[in-house]
């Protein structure tokens, strides 16, 4: 049985991005796919929501972008993290730590 897909909570998106990218260079459906894996098929991330995103990271200094080829011999859009990128998503995680531990601490109170 597939996991209910769930609706990105607002900054969820960039730390998933983030995320993605902390291994490794990667094309647009190349991220919304380590996304998808990433989350367990919780959260897919469609182009609407993702290129916005990847351009106003660029735009931040958290992502940089380039041409090359992709698997399967196609121009595609490689986005890699920056040092700016790596420091964000450090603070991202520790901001999402936070806050799930507190909704957990509230969900399970009386």
């Amino acid at each position: 049985m597939a996991p209910e897909q769930t609706a990105l909570l607002q900054g969820t998106l960039d730390l998933l991005i983030l995320k993605s990218l902390a291994l490794d260079q990667m094309h647009g459906l190349g991220i919304a796919r380590r996304v998808e894996q990433i989350t367990g098929g919780t959260f897919q991330v469609k182009p609407g929501s993702l290129f916005p995103a990847l351009h106003r990271m660029e735009e931040e200094g958290w992502v940089t972008s380039a041409w090359g080829e992709s698997e399967n011999n196609r121009r595609a859009k490689y986005y890699r993290l920056t040092k700016a990128g790596r420091r964000q998503l450090e603070t991202e995680s520790e901001r999402w730590s936070r806050i799930s531990l507190a909704i957990a601490q509230a969900l399970a109170s009386s």
